[in-house]
């Protein structure tokens, strides 16, 4: 319905009354990568939440903050390997897992690595940045989202999704 409660398609037949982007080939491809994007942000979220937990218990149990970390972003980047496995990307199956792992380990440190230097260039280049680094935090963290999301897509689980079609 649109507002005034005028129904669009109301007299036409079905087809009439679509939308005409309904018809663009990869409109399913765009909804399903929106889709992804959104499931890959939750596992992030969820991520980041095994990640506080562990490190907390690693500190809990008398491990040193550093190494601590160590233990926490492994057990946080192998949960959201296969959340993102399971739900983002609705893979089920699939041989060379461990490859499939380390890849994502990889690709995901590329992203933190991007996440860094945007925050680092942000302080570098802007005073309103540094005056308020959580902008920059949050334009490094807009940034390594993104890589990763795209890299996760095409290059981590894209034989996986390849064999699924």
């Amino acid at each position: 319905m649109l507002s005034g409660g005028k129904d669009r398609g109301a007299g036409m037949p079905p087809q009439a009354g679509r939308s005409p982007d309904r018809d663009v080939p990869g409109e399913a491809l765009l909804t399903e990568s929106a889709g992804q994007f959104l499931r890959f942000s939750v596992v992030g979220v969820i991520a980041f939440l095994f990640d506080a937990a562990t490190l907390q218990a690693a500190l809990w149990l008398g491990l040193d903050p550093y190494s601590g970390r160590v233990v926490s972003y492994l057990v946080a980047a192998t949960a959201a390997w296969a959340l993102n496995r399971r739900y983002t990307f609705r893979l089920r199956t699939g041989d060379g897992l461990l490859r499939e792992w380390a890849h994502y380990l990889v690709a995901n440190a590329v992203g933190g690595a991007i996440n860094y230097l945007t925050y680092a260039a942000c302080l570098l280049l802007s005073d309103l940045m540094r005056a308020w680094p959580v902008l920059a935090v949050a334009a490094g963290s807009g940034a390594g989202l993104t890589f990763n999301f795209a890299a996760n897509k095409y290059y981590v689980f894209r034989a996986a999704l390849r064999a699924r079609k």
